[in-house]
């Protein structure tokens, strides 16, 4: 099917106007952490000119910073690790054990998708209060390892792997675990690529779960932090300069993610 040179400019124009869209906010946000203080009150400019990294100095020297940004590490690479094995251990047995009630335990458990997550916060923090896990980093990431989604995805792959690789392994004497650790982790490198970056985004910019739990300033998470410097009448370049630090972790998650980020899409099906 060939397509008119003017169909062809129009599209260029419109994925031209989309990305200068998309990346606007980000330009914004970059330019105006980089201001004087006084110079992005009403109106504000942003062409560059006039700029300084005091913002930049003032957040990263300021208290709390790298003890966020820690809390945050922990609480996304725990998470990303935690998420991968359970959801690769639990896709595996939906995909390829054969035990009674199996689909029936499957849709129940995707049925969580279903549930909005903000229905069962107040839930998980009562159960999360009675059992002493407000302010720990245990109450924190265990309620966000039961990821329906991951689970979905991970089932979805392996049920595109050939069963006669398992049995001819299972005929040589290959236990479970070992089947598991080292022919269904290694064929499932791509989409456990695409899920942790998945992951790592989500639990990188969770803000409002850990806002809950978290209480103690020294434990706050990054998102909550920055959050916090608003209400302490920072000014707006520091809490810019703030998010700009924040995102420099993201950026480099999709740097080292994106070999594996299509194909693994892709081959899980569900691309479109």
């Amino acid at each position: 099917m060939t397509t008119s040179p003017a169909w062809r400019v129009l599209r260029g124009l419109l994925l031209c106007g989309a990305a200068v869209v998309t990346i606007f906010p980000f330009y914004a946000m970059v330019i105006l952490s980089l201001k004087p203080a006084e110079a992005i009150r009403f109106p504000r400019s942003l062409l560059p000119g006039g700029l300084t990294t005091e913002a930049y100095h003032a957040v990263i020297g300021g208290q709390g910073l790298w003890g966020w940004v820690l809390n945050t590490l922990l609480y996304s690479v725990i998470s990303v690790v935690a998420v991968l094995l359970l959801a690769s251990m639990a896709g595996y047995a939906f995909a390829k054990k054969r035990f009674r009630g199996r689909e029936a335990m499957f849709w129940s458990f995707l049925s969580m998708v279903m549930v909005p997550y903000h229905v069962t916060m107040i839930p998980t923090f009562i159960l999360l209060s009675k059992a002493g896990g407000v302010d720990t980093y245990w109450g924190l990431i265990l309620p966000t390892l039961a990821n329906a989604q991951a689970v979905f995805l991970m089932r979805q792959f392996i049920l595109n792997l050939p069963d006669e690789l398992f049995e001819a392994a299972r005929l040589d004497g290959c236990g479970e675990w070992r089947l598991f650790l080292t022919m269904v982790l290694p064929l499932c490198k791509p989409v456990l690529a695409t899920l942790g970056t998945f992951v790592f985004l989500w639990h990188w910019n969770d803000f409002l779960w850990p806002l809950i739990v978290m209480q103690g300033r020294e434990h706050w998470t990054l998102t909550v932090g920055i959050a916090s410097l608003q209400q302490e009448q920072v000014p707006l370049n520091v809490v810019l300069a703030g998010s700009v630090v924040a995102l420099v972790p993201i950026f480099c998650a999709y740097l080292v993610g994106q070999r594996y980020f299509t194909e693994g899409v892709t081959m899980s099906g569900i691309k479109g």
